[in-house]
């Protein structure tokens, strides 16, 4: 249950806002400058059969898009997450918006995309 999530969404598109910021396992580093991409494993099913060893995946991935809290920063925080909708289209796999917020201690722009991930092993 390794989606390859970085090599689908490190894209030009997404690189000219975030550069080289995206963190997987939710989190960022402290003090990583904003605008930047947090990615986590929701839930990962392998798609077992009777005679072999499964030779697929399906991911249920969580790629959360941050922006700063200034309120330029939104319609920056809407680019890179269609940016990043735009990849995982690319790449053949179903994508859904979840979160579509300011966070209300940070006042950070967050959008988070659930992606169903569909990769071979």
């Amino acid at each position: 249950m390794l989606a390859p999530i970085f090599k689908t969404i490190d894209t030009p598109a997404v690189r000219a806002i975030v550069g080289n910021r995206i963190y997987g396992k939710g989190t960022a580093p402290q003090g990583t400058p904003l605008p930047y991409i947090t990615w986590f494993t929701v839930a990962g099913d392998p798609y077992a059969n009777l005679s072999d060893a499964p030779n697929a995946d399906n991911d249920t991935i969580q790629i959360d898009c941050w922006a700063g809290p200034d309120d330029d920063q939104e319609g920056i925080c809407d680019q890179l997450a269609k940016h990043v909708r735009d990849a995982v289209d690319a790449a053949g796999q179903a994508c859904r918006i979840i979160i579509d917020t300011r966070e209300a201690d940070t006042k950070l722009f967050h959008i988070g995309l659930q992606v169903e991930f569909i990769h071979n092993r």
